[in-house]
């Protein structure tokens, strides 16, 4: 802002010049004619033109050099930046931008609006490495439940599967108790074939129910791993970027960004877990 004031006020200055120096150079004599001043006026419409003109183009030319130097900051922090064009013929804010320098700049005592009172961001050479460590240490923590989930998994598999063995060694057992019964009196071995049916039926339903809660389970496990692979990539490239040198300001919404992006994928992920702890 204060830049800009002081090359208006250049420019200002300029346009005066102009006029004086036509003051000075042309009007020398009391009465001039319709010719001569009309030749005047337009000699100081091509200076005041020209020097408009200049001014103007320079002042192009600062901004897209100061977009340039905001562009490649957010860049550097693959930020996302929208614009509103429409903004900028907004009377309200420009009356705002208007109070503000003139709070800004004059000697008069009357405090500026409460809009225009921002919150100012932190620099992100200062402020950014102590929010990666946090991000760091957020995703070290989350890997360290995802672990400890995937180990219950592993246990809850196993127990699925010695549960297995177990019921095919009953069923095992009961087939050699049938063949040994049939020695025994017909009415007795109708009804221990009658008793071992069910008993069949019964165990073929458990070990049914078995299987399909083990392949459940394992389906559980290589989902959880691939979550945890991507839990521990994410982990790496967050190390990465706390690597790197905090030379230049950049806008605090880039970390912010991160961190929902970040906490979206936690909050899915304590979601998925969620969701196995209720079917187990």
């Amino acid at each position: 802002m204060r830049f800009a004031r002081f090359k208006r006020g250049l420019c200002l200055k300029t346009v005066d010049s102009c006029f004086q120096d036509l003051k000075d150079s042309r009007l020398v004599e009391e009465t001039f004619t319709v010719d001569e001043v009309i030749d005047m006026l337009d000699g100081l419409r091509t200076v005041v033109h020209s020097e408009v003109e200049s001014e103007l183009i320079n002042t192009t030319y600062t901004n897209v050099l100061l977009l340039r130097q905001l562009f490649s900051q957010a860049e550097k922090w693959y930020l996302k930046l929208q614009t509103d064009i429409s903004e900028l013929e907004n009377r309200e804010l420009l009356e705002q931008v208007a109070e503000f320098e003139k709070s800004e700049f004059t000697s008069s005592s009357k405090k500026p609006s409460a809009d225009l009172i921002k919150p100012k961001l932190a620099p992100l050479n200062e402020g950014g490495s102590e929010l990666l460590n946090k991000t760091v240490a957020c995703l070290q923590e989350e890997n360290e439940k995802l672990k400890m989930r995937l180990r219950t998994i592993e246990t809850q598999a196993t127990a699925a599967l010695d549960e297995k063995s177990k019921l095919e060694k009953s069923l095992k057992d009961l087939q050699m108790i049938q063949g040994d019964q049939k020695t025994n009196g017909n009415q007795d071995i109708t009804e221990l074939e009658n008793k071992v049916a069910a008993l069949k039926s019964q165990f073929e339903k458990t070990l049914n129910d078995s299987t399909a809660n083990q392949k459940f389970l394992e389906e559980n496990l290589v989902t959880t791993k691939h979550d945890l692979l991507k839990v521990q990539d994410q982990l790496s490239m967050a190390e990465k970027e706390l690597e790197k040198k905090f030379q230049q300001t950049a806008a605090y919404r880039n970390m912010r960004e991160i961190l929902t992006k970040k906490n979206e994928q936690i909050k899915d992920l304590r979601k998925k877990l969620s969701k196995y702890e209720s079917e187990d």
